[in-house]
């Protein structure tokens, strides 16, 4: 069953009904001990109830909770209950999720889903990111590796920034060239939970092999929440690679 959620999350833009559920906002960004609230709007779909699911990066879908018009209260999932997490209703089609005293844990994607009778499927929403900044926040720890040996006989090279103890799975990467902010050539994994709970990223500048040995300065800047760190790399940094 977990599997067959993973696979329906992970393919939202293949659902063809004519039933389109919509969350709003896309982003929702509190600071820790504050309330956050998303809704969700079930479209043609009246008589059933709206399902909320968390979902940190690299993680499987949590079920958080369903509720529908004219229930007395909420049904909660394992893990999950009043008052931290609460769902009211504006309509039989209208629904909010309202998350009390976030903390930084409860940073993911949050999905809204209902059953399409008509169609016999499940429909989600696209999903709200919601991100948990406080002033307690650590920074992330920045590595950044040259390009290889080989890569360099080639016109082309790679600069690879390393992004770990990010305390949630979320994080903006800049990369800058002799200060100016580049976007071409960036690619930027998806968040991994490691074993302590934190999150890893790698992020990817693809860069010319003459600006290398011209000895262009580059810097990979991340910033997580409310905390930010950033790293520069230059050709005479680094030691030659035999």
């Amino acid at each position: 069953m977990l599997g067959t959620l993973c696979s329906l999350i992970t393919a939202l833009t293949c659902v063809t009904g004519v039933t389109v559920v919509t969350q709003k906002p896309s982003v929702v960004t509190v600071r820790r001990g504050e309330t956050a609230t998303m809704d969700c709007n079930l479209g043609t779909i009246t008589a059933s109830a709206a399902r909320w699911y968390k979902q940190v990066p690299g993680g499987d879908p949590q079920h958080v909770l369903r509720f529908r018009n004219g229930w007395s209260s909420v049904e909660y999932g394992s893990g999950f209950s009043s008052p931290k997490f609460t769902s009211t209703h504006q309509s039989k089609t209208d629904y909010r999720l309202i998350i009390n005293n976030v903390e930084e844990t409860d940073s993911a994607v949050y999905y809204c889903n209902t059953w399409d009778s008509n169609d016999n499927t499940v429909v989600f929403g696209q999903g709200t990111k919601l991100i948990v900044t406080g002033s307690t926040l650590p920074a992330p720890v920045l590595t950044i590796y040259p390009p290889s040996s080989n890569e360099l006989k080639s016109n082309k090279a790679t600069l690879v920034c390393l992004v770990s103890q990010m305390s949630m799975g979320f994080a903006d990467v800049i990369w800058m060239a002799s200060g100016i902010p580049v976007t071409s050539g960036v690619s930027t994994s998806t968040a991994v939970q490691q074993p302590d709970k934190s999150f890893q990223i790698s992020s990817y500048l693809a860069i010319e092999t003459s600006d290398w040995n011209q000895d262009k300065v580059y810097t990979c800047k991340v910033s997580v929440g409310s905390s930010a760190s950033e790293k520069i790399i230059k050709k005479s940094d680094c030691g030659t690679e035999e």
